[in-house]
């Protein structure tokens, strides 16, 4: 029973970890401009500072709710604090190690993401790579050169 429990737990925590990258692909699917064909360091910069600021409007949504009422408690608290733990955590990561995501510098999977039609049973055809800032200016500068 235990053994079986344990396989249980482990298959959950998978199905979460793919549902979570595959809703990050889908975001960085979205907000690809279609028109490029190849992208520079740059352009993935701005990608993911977009990323990163994803959850801005629905922030200031909650901020305007708590301003307006007469209540001391906070309503949406457990969301916002959701969210800011999120945003530390992911900014963190992209000034650190990187943020996970798709190698859109490489064509051909630009191409395979711009083409996915969001079947997470594809994600392993992805090649993912880790982006932080220190690498994507090394990136800007060997292209300025």
């Amino acid at each position: 029973m235990k053994r079986q429990s344990m396989k249980e737990k482990i298959k959950t925590a998978t199905y979460i970890k793919q549902n979570l990258l595959g809703e990050k692909l889908l975001w960085f699917r979205d907000h690809l401009d279609p028109n490029l064909s190849c992208l520079t360091s740059t352009i993935v910069a701005q990608l993911i500072q977009e990323y990163l600021g994803r959850f801005n409007e629905e922030l200031e949504q909650i901020k305007l709710k708590h301003s307006v009422g007469q209540r001391k408690n906070r309503q949406h608290a457990s969301r916002q604090d959701v969210i800011n733990m999120t945003l530390k955590h992911e900014k963190e990561e992209f000034q650190t190690c990187g943020i996970e995501m798709p190698d859109l510098l490489n064509q051909s999977q630009l191409t395979m993401l711009k083409s996915w039609n969001g079947e997470l049973r594809y994600l392993q055809n992805f090649k993912l790579r880790r982006f932080s800032v220190s690498n994507l200016q090394v990136d800007m500068g060997n292209k300025n050169r």
